[in-house]
């Protein structure tokens, strides 16, 4: 009598859970309170990786603040702590996803900075969103009435030789001449111009000259002397002990502030406006209505509130933020980082 040897069943291999990052579960959590509140959403698979760069940004922006709060003395430490359950999620939701629509990367240069601030309505932190320069050119070009084929902007120095030709009865197309006479000893800034070029309809270029006063006049209110120049207060025990010369970086900010200019200037097409369009138009009058509000409430019966990440340059088109006090570094916040999307937060929110 034969026996066969009947082979023992394989044990199933335990399957093990992926779990999803935290950025994927922001994204989730983002299109979950949109959807409660405005219907449901889809998300395009490149708005879903903008979703989680915003969270990354967030994170990072939460945890700077906090440190900046807990280094500061009892006596002047706001209680509200810097994290992500004191954020107002659901306005953060409907931002996230308007933004994202646009392609604005936080992660990227000059695209968008994020600024919180304390809503005393509900006491909780709403995220401000300031476009940067390059945001601010990615927007004109998505809505963009007559986008230009090229914008130029550039300073003009004391040793250049430099001629705008505008246009009149003997000269159809404005356009201009810069020679550089000295490339490594260009002297002093004395003003620059953007130019808008249109190969293919050049009667249609502009262009469009500053002078060192234009410029600086454009300068925020509370500009830092870290970054525009000038003098800069020294401060011990809360009170000013002096001042000390910084030199900054004039020329940088001159040109981001032209720039802006130049991206602004262009018109927007109202057939291509969208609830994106216009859900950023409100936003950008929601923060500053809010922290209108917060330094009204803020300097009643304490000590001024200050935001000390935030810049907004004041040119036709662009309000400025009253109670700023330190612009943004456009390049501390869009500096590159390799960032591992699961490991962005040690301790971050339970979505």
């Amino acid at each position: 009598m034969s026996t066969e040897n009947t082979p023992a069943e394989t044990p199933k291999a335990n399957l093990a859970t992926v779990q999803p990052s935290q950025s994927e579960r922001f994204t989730n959590a983002v299109m979950k309170e949109f959807s409660s509140n405005n219907g449901a959403v889809t998300l395009t698979p490149f708005q879903k990786k903008l979703c989680q760069n915003y969270f990354i940004k967030v994170d990072q922006t939460l945890k700077d603040n906090e440190k900046k709060r807990l280094a500061k003395t009892e006596q002047y430490r706001d209680g509200l702590a810097f994290t992500w359950e004191n954020v107002n999620m659901s306005k953060l939701a409907v931002d996230v996803i308007a933004y994202s629509s646009v392609e604005l990367d936080p992660t990227q240069p000059n695209h968008i900075s994020i600024i919180p601030y304390k809503n005393t309505a509900n006491n909780k932190f709403d995220m401000g969103f300031l476009i940067g320069y390059r945001g601010m050119e990615i927007k004109a070009k998505k809505y963009g009435l007559e986008v230009p084929s090229d914008v130029v902007c550039e300073l003009v120095y004391s040793t250049d030789k430099f001629k705008q030709i505008k246009k009149d009865q003997n000269n159809p197309i404005e356009s201009y001449t810069l020679e550089i006479t000295d490339d490594f000893n260009r002297g002093d800034v004395v003003g620059g111009f953007w130019y808008h070029e249109f190969k293919e309809n050049p009667e249609k270029n502009k262009i469009k000259v500053f002078s060192l006063k234009d410029i600086e006049k454009r300068k925020p209110k509370y500009a830092s002397a870290e970054f525009w120049g000038g003098e800069k207060d020294i401060w011990e025990n809360k009170k000013k002990v002096g001042t000390e010369k910084i030199d900054g970086w004039f020329e940088e900010m001159a040109i981001k502030t032209i720039s802006r200019n130049a991206y602004n200037a262009i018109t927007i097409d109202s057939k291509k406006i969208d609830d994106n369009y216009l859900a950023i138009l409100q936003k950008e009058n929601e923060m500053n209505d809010s922290i209108i509000q917060n330094q009204i409430e803020a300097n009643a019966n304490k000590e001024p509130l200050y935001f000390e990440d935030a810049v907004l340059v004041n040119d036709e088109k662009t309000k400025e933020l009253p109670v700023v006090t330190t612009p943004i570094d456009e390049n501390k916040y869009s500096e590159q980082q390799t960032i591992d999307l699961d490991n962005a937060s040690n301790s971050g929110p339970n979505f």
